[in-house]
């Protein structure tokens, strides 16, 4: 059973987070109901998942599947919305496309037809979000920005994933707010052939303020909710 001590965090985190965006709503002239907060899990227990559930969260996200399929499982009566959002190789798309509602991460079409052949063989509708390279880092995943509009159409056209839209990582060491700006403006143009790709996923612990501002939908907050993030090497759940 979870200590009354780490609830107490968790709701003390969570609830700073909800503030900040509400008081960067107020100051964008948004409504808070406009941003989904999708709460990072990665290294965290599923007893956290779980305090988060009852605390009001509806979305988590994980980057790993050999820890997300068994958190998942753990935490399956929950009704939450599970976001894939690390990057996916193609030998695990069948068993992520097993729990995850929403992968982020589409950035290749080579991935969009595994993924599609993954929901199809769990009978099941999957949202994809196109992951948009921002920076030159390449290890860090995403479509080069001229190839995002041909990827979102092998996504729609792929029968078992829904195109919602797009998601990037603020380049390192440089002022988000250009790159956001840039990820906006792409969803923009998607819409024009995509009307249902109007998701926007931008922002984490330390700039969800200017993604906010800048039109993002969707945060992916961990930290900022659940506390310092447990060492590299850490089995959340033992073992």
């Amino acid at each position: 059973m979870i200590s009354s001590d780490r609830e107490r965090e968790i709701r003390a985190g969570l609830a700073a987070v909800r503030e900040r965006i509400a008081v960067a709503c107020d100051a964008a002239g948004r409504r808070v109901e406009e941003i989904t907060l999708v709460v990072v899990t990665k290294a965290y227990s599923s007893s956290d998942v779980a305090t988060l559930a009852r605390l009001g969260v509806t979305d988590v996200g994980e980057n790993r599947e050999q820890e997300a399929a068994p958190k998942h499982r753990a935490c399956a009566e929950l009704g939450l919305r599970w976001h894939f959002i690390g990057q996916l190789q193609t030998n695990k798309v069948r068993r992520v496309a097993r729990f995850a509602d929403v992968v982020q991460s589409v950035d290749r079409v080579r991935l969009v037809e595994a993924l599609g052949a993954g929901a199809r063989a769990a009978d099941r509708t999957i949202e994809c979000l196109v992951q948009v390279g921002l920076d030159s880092d390449a290890g860090r995943g995403g479509a080069a920005p001229t190839d995002v509009p041909a990827l979102a159409g092998a996504v729609a056209a792929q029968e078992g994933l829904v195109l919602r839209g797009v998601m990037a990582v603020a380049p390192l060491g440089a002022d988000p707010r250009p790159a956001f700006a840039q990820l906006v403006g792409m969803r923009e143009r998607l819409l024009r052939d995509h009307p249902e790709a109007t998701i926007v996923s931008a922002g984490m612990s330390g700039d969800l303020e200017v993604a906010l501002t800048e039109g993002a939908t969707h945060l992916r907050v961990g930290s900022a909710v659940l506390g310092p993030r447990p060492p590299l090497g850490y089995r959340p759940d033992g073992g």
